[in-house]
């Protein structure tokens, strides 16, 4: 994936650091390694349905597109939505969709999804996430205040998920009705 396209031009010469990127509005690109782990822990085969939130610049977006089948990515600043259609278009990415909205609360119209990453942490996995996910189905997201853990949860069946705290992460807040107040 060309991670060039997905940070300001004044940045290009370092889109290939292991670290976050500025790309405006207060919010990052985060370092390619914890993109790649999110994905990997996603277990994606390919033919999967997939919800990101906090889509930023669109770079995981515009990954998650290369193995699935389909992504929903959503973004919360108008700007920086805007600005990831143009990238994803422009990279022939056609097979994910960006809108601007509180992705704390999905995309209930096009759930359920094989996989879930939120590229924001949270006090607290968004319950309505949880309920967006198919069975067997995998969200993969940073949660805490201020020490956080990149987290995974796996729902078992319709009521019963399993939880499992990994490693300690640094991510931008995750603002909505189910996550930080703006």
């Amino acid at each position: 994936m060309p991670r060039e396209e997905f940070v300001p031009d004044a940045l290009r010469t370092r889109a290939y650091e292991d670290g976050p990127i500025e790309i405006g509005e207060g919010q990052t690109i985060s370092q390619p390694l914890i993109v790649a782990y999110m994905v990997a822990l996603a277990k994606l085969q390919g033919g999967e349905t997939v919800l990101e939130v906090g889509a930023g610049s669109g770079y995981a977006a515009a990954v998650l597109g290369r193995i699935a089948l389909r992504v929903f990515a959503i973004e919360r600043l108008q700007g920086l939505a805007e600005g990831a259609v143009a990238r994803l278009r422009a990279i022939g990415a056609d097979n994910v969709e960006i809108r601007c909205g509180d992705g704390t609360v999905g995309w209930p119209e096009r759930a359920p999804f094989d996989a879930i990453i939120v590229s924001a942490a949270a006090p607290a996995i968004p319950p309505t996430l949880k309920q967006q996910l198919k069975v067997g189905g995998r969200l993969i997201m940073p949660v805490g205040e201020h020490a956080q853990t990149l987290t995974r949860v796996i729902r078992l069946s319709e009521n019963e998920f399993e939880e499992v705290a990994l490693v300690p992460v640094k991510f931008v807040p995750l603002i909505g009705a189910e996550g930080f107040p703006a």
